[in-house]
């Protein structure tokens, strides 16, 4: 696996990948805001077509927009993140789609959410995102379209496009290309 803007800080120890997401990034193109992000944080493994990619995430949000999850990225004009976001003062399901723009979608978590679980997989033209609050059962939160047959990177992303930078960690991550 390998960084796509290395954070300042982080570190790695069997099973669990900690990092302090640093101030003013973001993975955002375009769509209703007017500006273009790349330099949130990435740690991504290549899969030449299909994968399994999961992790269980935990994080100290707090600033509107801190994130952290999963990022699938055929390049810097088409990828997928998803996981918690920190919307309106508490944590929220986020998945944004990008091919060229932007478009976000955002569900409801409990507010007490502490822990969210990740399960990607992709197969052919698709890529299913399953996910778990606090441990409750996996979930459907989007199927999504990617180009089949483009390699793509795949693996834990975080961002703090508002706050002074948060800390998350990454737990159990498994990533298994196919």
């Amino acid at each position: 696996m390998q960084w796509l803007n290395e954070p300042a800080s982080w570190s790695q120890e069997p099973g669990v990948l900690r990092v302090k997401a640093d101030a003013g990034t973001d993975f955002w193109r375009t769509t209703g805001y007017g500006y273009v992000r790349d330099n949130g944080h990435f740690y991504g493994g290549l899969a030449a077509f299909e994968f399994d990619l999961s992790m269980r995430v935990v994080g100290a949000f707090s600033a509107q927009y801190d994130q952290a999850g999963a990022m699938v990225r055929l390049d810097e004009r088409n990828w997928v993140k998803t996981g918690i976001e920190f919307f309106e003062g508490r944590p929220r399901l986020s998945t944004v789609v990008t091919y060229e723009n932007s478009s976000w979608v955002v569900a409801e978590l409990a507010p007490s959410t502490k822990e969210l679980t990740l399960s990607l997989k992709r197969r052919g033209d698709a890529l299913e995102v399953h996910y778990s609050a606090d441990g409750g059962p996996l979930e459907l939160a989007a199927l999504v379209y990617l180009t089949p047959e483009v390699p793509a990177l795949a693996g834990p992303m975080c961002a703090a496009p508002e706050g002074s930078g948060f800390e998350v960690s990454f737990h159990d991550l498994a990533f298994a290309a196919l």
